[in-house]
């Protein structure tokens, strides 16, 4: 990832969508949607919500970078209401105001909303306006955060049905990447939590196996001690890893990997999706926890996804590979362009060489 020194405050919003779309954008909160497919209805929208919620308490990724980036974040902000929008809305909760959310209320200074206030009537307001709310799991789903903060009720409409946009921290920071930069999404910032001996906050490669983080966790040779199983999501919202760790990828969608004990997942899972919640189980806000990324992994190989979240397969179709086995990338290289419908570029995350091609990644060796 590139420096705040590099952003301009200037961009040629006319193919919003489109540059979007070519830097292989989605959903960086868990979701994993491409992201493009929001901006392409930008003329019916008045407002954006940045949820800034993070509400998975081992979670860092997004309270980093509003406070680190926070300079990106205004400049963004001062674009988007210059020319798209009328007014923005970042959703935090009020317990993390100090330290983490103080650096962008000064790089974007708005209008401050505290809990007692919400929720407000967004279209009395132009500019800037910092919501905090109160700490609530719940809220960090894009329809409860829209209640809450501006009493609207999505029920079987989108945000953009009824004039929003809802995007959060780590996917604004990577369409500004995208418009300011031409940054393509190749890495993705990743935590490794639960049982692990050290939580780890990485940036790593796109496809970036579960087994390598962690090791970095401590996990020798990412060996499962009995009795524990490894998920996917955070802490009150994760789902068993299926398959060989060493082969299961770090998403664009992803945030941690958590090493959790087994008879505490099956008292915690729930419904047909097997949603794991384990949020009570666990003491999550440990002091030794890492606040900020501390290292960048690099893999001997990557197992790069046709499709962010496989769960919208149908819905959104696979990219198609431009590569073929064999062929030689460079990291930020187009290696699968979309299908047809709903769909993402996807770009190499390494040097090296594409090994495979298979149903559902691209697979890249490290020269």
């Amino acid at each position: 990832m590139s420096d705040d020194s590099a952003t301009a405050a200037t961009a040629d919003l006319s193919t919003l969508a489109e540059d979007i779309q070519r830097a292989g954008i989605a959903g960086a909160g868990g979701a994993g949607f491409p992201s493009y497919a929001k901006w392409q209805r930008i003329d019916e929208v008045d407002f954006l919500m940045v949820n800034h919620q993070e509400s998975e308490p081992s979670y860092y990724i997004d309270k980093w970078l509003g406070m680190e980036h926070a300079e990106v974040f205004g400049q963004l902000f001062e674009v988007f209401l210059e020319e798209l929008l009328q007014t923005v809305v970042v959703g935090s909760k009020e317990k993390n105001r100090d330290p983490w959310a103080l650096p962008l209320e000064e790089a974007a200074p708005g209008e401050v909303v505290l809990p007692d206030e919400l929720p407000i009537d967004a279209a009395d307001y132009e500019g800037i306006v910092h919501a905090y709310t109160a700490d609530t799991y719940q809220l960090g789903m894009e329809s409860v955060l829209l209640n809450m903060v501006a009493d609207t009720v999505i029920g079987r409409d989108l945000p953009m049905d009824l004039g929003w946009i809802v995007q959060n921290t780590e996917t604004l920071y990577n369409i500004q990447g995208a418009l300011f930069e031409d940054r393509p999404v190749t890495s993705k910032w990743v935590h490794a939590g639960g049982n692990v001996p050290q939580h780890r906050f990485l940036e790593v490669p796109v496809g970036t196996p579960a087994a390598d983080i962690l090791e970095a966790g401590g996990l020798e040779d990412a060996q499962i001690p009995d009795g524990q199983i490894v998920a996917d999501g955070g802490p009150g919202w994760c789902f068993g890893c299926a398959g060989d760790l060493e082969t299961y990828p770090t998403s664009k969608a992803c945030n941690a990997f958590l090493l959790l004990d087994e008879d505490i997942v099956e008292e915690n899972t729930f419904g047909k999706d097997e949603r794991i919640n384990v949020l009570e189980a666990y003491d999550w806000e440990d002091p030794a926890n890492e606040r900020e990324p501390t290292e960048f992994l690099e893999p001997d190989r990557v197992y790069i996804p046709l499709i962010t979240n496989p769960d919208f397969e149908g819905i959104v179709a696979k990219s198609v590979p431009t590569v073929s086995e064999g062929d030689s990338v460079e990291v930020g290289q187009v290696i699968a362009e979309p299908g047809e419908g709903i769909s993402n570029y996807q770009h190499a995350s390494i040097d090296g060489t594409v090994s495979s091609i298979t149903d559902d990644h691209i697979i890249v060796d490290r020269d």
